[in-house]
C-alpha cells in the first residue's frame, strides 16, 4: 500500500501558509500517519518556522525539499509564490532521507554523506532516488548538476534511477535553499531514498525543434563549447541565427550516442574574443549536436509527452501519484501559457491522483526505462508511483 497526499498553499503569510497545507494533509490522511515528505516552497517564505510546523506536527518525518521557481499540484493547478507539501505514507514502502553538505566545494564527497545518511537508516536494495539539490550558491556561482549526478550513481551503485530537480529563487539568481528535517541549508544536496514494494516509471519531453544538420564537437571542456565541425561555436549558431546570439530560446540538442535519445544544453554566456559559448552543463567533446528552436505549442505539448511515456512504462495497473518538474527556462519562455504545462498532464490522467511539482534551475532523470541517468535542461519529467 502505497498513499500519497498533497496540501497546497497560496497565503502569502508564512504561517498562514503552512497552517493551510498542514489541514488539507490530516484530512486527506485520515488517521493514517506519513512516513515521509517533499516541500516545495517560494523564495520568500519563512522556511525554517514552516519546517518546525511539520515537524511538531509530524515528529520524526524524513522530509526533504528545496525553494522553487514556480510550483503546481491538483489542489491549485499552478501557482508562484506558494507551498507545497507531499506526504508518504505506507507499509510495504521504505522511505529514508539523508543530505550532503558543500556540494559547489565537492558534489562526490557529498552525495555519499546524503546516501550512506539515508541507507544507514535501511539497508533494503534501492529503487529510487529522489533529489532537490543546490544550484545557485551565495556566490552566484552554478552547481555542477553533473558532478551531483555523477556521485549518487557512484554512491548507490547499480542502476537506480535518480529523479527530480534543483532548487529555484524565483529568477533571482542569488541564492536557493534546500531542506532537511527541520534545517535550512544554501549549499546541500537532500535526497529520498524508496525501498520495498515500489513501482516507478518516468518520461521526459522537450518539445525544441531541431534545427539545420547533426554535427561533431570537436573542441569543448566541462561547460565550455569551443568547436563544432571545426569553427568556432559562435560561427557555429551564427550559421543559423546570423547576428542573434545565442539564448536560452536557441538550446543545443546532446545526442546519447548514436541513437535520436538526446538531452538539452542551455548557452548562458559566450566570448566574443575566443568564439566560445559557456553552457548551463557539461558539453561532452566528440558528443553530436544540433541547434534547436523553440516552437511554444511543441513545448507545450511536450508535456503530456511525457507523461504519455511515463504512463506507458508503468509496470502496473494504475500509478498513484505524480511528481513534476519542469524547467524554470519553459516558465519563462511561455510567459502566461506556463499553465497550459500542468493542465495537459492533468487532463491526461486515467483518474484523479495526486500531483505535485516545481520549477527547477535543472531536471534528473533518465531518458528511457532502465536508462542512464541525466542532467538535463529545459526539460519537463515526470515521475509516476504506486505499488502492486
Amino acid at each position: 500500500m502505497l498513499k500519497i497526499v498533497v496540501g497546497h498553499s497560496d497565503d502569502p503569510d508564512s504561517q498562514g501558509a503552512i497552517t493551510e497545507v498542514l489541514e488539507q494533509c490530516i484530512q486527506e490522511l485520515a488517521g493514517m500517519l506519513p512516513k515521509a515528505g517533499l516541500l516545495f516552497a517560494a523564495i520568500d517564505f519563512d522556511h525554517a518556522s514552516i519546517l518546525q510546523q511539520i515537524n511538531q506536527t509530524f515528529p520524526n518525518l524524513q522530509l526533504v525539499g528545496c525553494t522553487t521557481d514556480g510550483e503546481m499540484s491538483s489542489i491549485m493547478g499552478f501557482q508562484q509564490d506558494s507551498l507545497i507539501l507531499t506526504l508518504f505514507c505506507s507499509d510495504t514502502v521504505e522511505i529514508f532521507a539523508g543530505v550532503g553538505h558543500h556540494t559547489e566545494k565537492d558534489a562526490i564527497t557529498a552525495a555519499y554523506q546524503a546516501v550512506q545518511q539515508a541507507t544507514d537508516k535501511n539497508h533494503a536494495p534501492t529503487k529510487l532516488c529522489i533529489t532537490v539539490p543546490a544550484s545557485y550558491t551565495s556566490r552566484g556561482s552554478t552547481t555542477s548538476g553533473e558532478q551531483i549526478l555523477k556521485g549518487l550513481e557512484s554512491a548507490l551503485g547499480g542502476n537506480v534511477p535518480i529523479v527530480g530537480g534543483t532548487a529555484g529563487d524565483q529568477f533571482r539568481f542569488k541564492q536557493t535553499y534546500q531542506f532537511f528535517g527541520t534545517e535550512v541549508f544554501t549549499d546541500a544536496l537532500p535526497i529520498l531514498l524508496f525501498s520495498g514494494d515500489l513501482y516507478i516509471s518516468h518520461g521526459v519531453g522537450c518539445g525544441w525543434q531541431p534545427m539545420g544538420y547533426k554535427s561533431t564537437v570537436t573542441k569543448a571542456q566541462d561547460t565550455v563549447l569551443y568547436e563544432v565541425n571545426g569553427q568556432s561555436a559562435l560561427e557555429f549558431y551564427q550559421k543559423y541565427l546570423g547576428d542573434r546570439q545565442p539564448t536560452a530560446e536557441h538550446p543545443l540538442y546532446v545526442y546519447e550516442g548514436d541513437s535520436d535519445r538526446c538531452y538539452l544544453r542551455v548557452p548562458n554566456t559566450y566570448d566574443l574574443e575566443a568564439g566560445s559559448i559557456n553552457f548551463l552543463g557539461n558539453i561532452p567533446q566528440g558528443a553530436t549536436v544540433q541547434l534547436a528552436e523553440i516552437s511554444r505549442d511543441q513545448v507545450i505539448e511536450a508535456s503530456a509527452s511525457s507523461f504519455k511515456m511515463a504512463l506507458a512504462d508503468y509496470p502496473g495497473s494504475e500509478p498513484e501519484a505524480v511528481l513534476i518538474f519542469s524547467c524554470c527556462c519553459r516558465r519563462w519562455l511561455l510567459g502566461t501559457r506556463a499553465k497550459e504545462e500542468y493542465d495537459l498532464v492533468k487532463n491526461s490522467l486515467p483518474k484523479m491522483m495526486p500531483i505535485a511539482g516545481f520549477y527547477t534551475y535543472g531536471e534528473f532523470a533518465p531518458l528511457q526505462a532502465q536508462g542512464c541517468n541525466y542532467y538535463h535542461q529545459e526539460t519537463f519529467v515526470t515521475l509516476l508511483l504506486g505499488t502492486a
